[in-house]
């Protein structure tokens, strides 16, 4: 029976253990999305995770809305990207970039653009901007031609990433972003071949993993979905369904590990509406699953002994401690989060959350 601590293969990428660093937007990089010196401390702080999934980092100016995130779309990009995936390494870590296309989540005073998406529509709640919060603008449905430069935009980022020396990359499909907006009858209200029935809205998925590993190969391409009800307005009709024919795709396709964002109804960050679908999905999907939101030791452990989840990630616990890895080996007490510094910039509620060592000397 495996535990957090044993080690696994992810495809291409062996990972010493089973906790792995969950994807954490936290809005450090500049303006042009070019990563700073300071998340190379972040990230390395934090190398005794089996898997580091970067925050999420935009393919496209196109595709990212979010103020200071990352992007993977210039030359400056890719050089800033260096020297925080070397430090990783030099900690003796492993990490991959997560490609992040916002769809309809863009907001236009980020991005200098009307934000695009599977269907002409407006995502509900606030932005937020460098402005403040702000109501999302109308997207407009991409054409179909333009899908294809989409597509493209994925693969190009795919490959700076391994330009930037990065292990492999995860495609961001979750959370009601652009893949999300497109496999969901809710938003995806298109008639051509992109819309409709399940198959005909997984085809922009395949299409970027089929891209994805074009570059990068298949072994280094993972996965990120939320089968989960609506979030942030995206919802579907059967989800059930829906994630069980997705986890089908990724088999045929040979996607080697897939994390799932599947929190439960007693959730502290957007409870879960429906029933896991997890379990459905193990079905028909040999690969690597990664279950996140919401662990514990004690509840990851229960989940490996399932059979359904080969690995969990965290997120929020990385942030207060960066020797999460230890602190659950040695059972000890958690540092929790200050909610305020999620976002803002500089240090503080980035960097200088000590370990349990330092605390202890303190």
């Amino acid at each position: 029976m495996p535990t957090l601590f044993d080690p696994v293969e992810m495809g291409a990428i062996a990972l010493p253990n089973r906790i792995l660093m969950a994807p954490l937007t936290r809005g450090r990089a500049d303006r042009a999305g070019v990563p700073t010196p300071i998340m190379a401390d972040y990230y390395a702080q934090r190398a005794a995770a089996g898997l580091i999934i970067s925050k999420a980092t935009g393919i496209s100016r196109e595709g990212l809305g979010w103020p200071y995130a990352p992007g993977l779309w210039t030359d400056a990009q890719v050089e800033g990207w260096k020297p925080v995936v070397a430090a990783v390494h030099h900690a003796g870590g492993r990490i991959v970039a997560q490609l992040w296309h916002m769809g309809r989540l863009v907001h236009d005073q980020v991005s200098g653009m009307q934000p695009v998406s599977a269907s002409a529509t407006r995502a509900p709640n606030l932005a937020h901007t460098y402005a403040g919060k702000q109501d999302y603008p109308q997207a407009r449905a991409l054409d179909r031609d333009e899908i294809a430069r989409v597509v493209g935009d994925y693969a190009a980022a795919a490959g700076r990433a391994i330009a930037a020396g990065f292990d492999g990359v995860q495609i961001h499909g979750a959370n009601g972003y652009l893949i999300d907006q497109f496999l969901r009858d809710r938003t995806n209200l298109r008639t051509d071949d992109y819309g409709g029935p399940i198959d005909h809205r997984l085809r922009l998925m395949r299409e970027v993993v089929t891209a994805v590993a074009g570059e990068v190969g298949i072994g280094r391409t993972g996965i990120r979905l939320s089968p989960i009800g609506a979030v942030q307005g995206v919802d579907d009709s059967d989800n059930a369904a829906l994630f069980t024919a997705a986890a089908a795709a990724l088999e045929d396709l040979g996607v080697p590990w897939m994390e799932l964002r599947e929190p439960g109804p007693r959730s502290t960050f957007a409870k879960a509406e429906e029933a896991p679908a997890s379990p459905a999905m193990r079905q028909v999907y040999s690969g690597r699953i990664v279950l996140n939101s919401d662990y514990v030791r004690s509840s990851a452990e229960e989940r490996l002994a399932e059979g359904v989840a080969d690995a969990i990630s965290f997120g929020r616990p990385f942030i207060a401690n960066p020797d999460l890895v230890g602190r659950l080996r040695d059972d000890a007490a958690l540092a929790t989060p200050e909610v305020a510094t999620f976002y803002s910039r500089g240090s503080a509620g980035y960097t200088d959350y000590p370990a349990a060592a330092e605390q202890e000397a303190a």
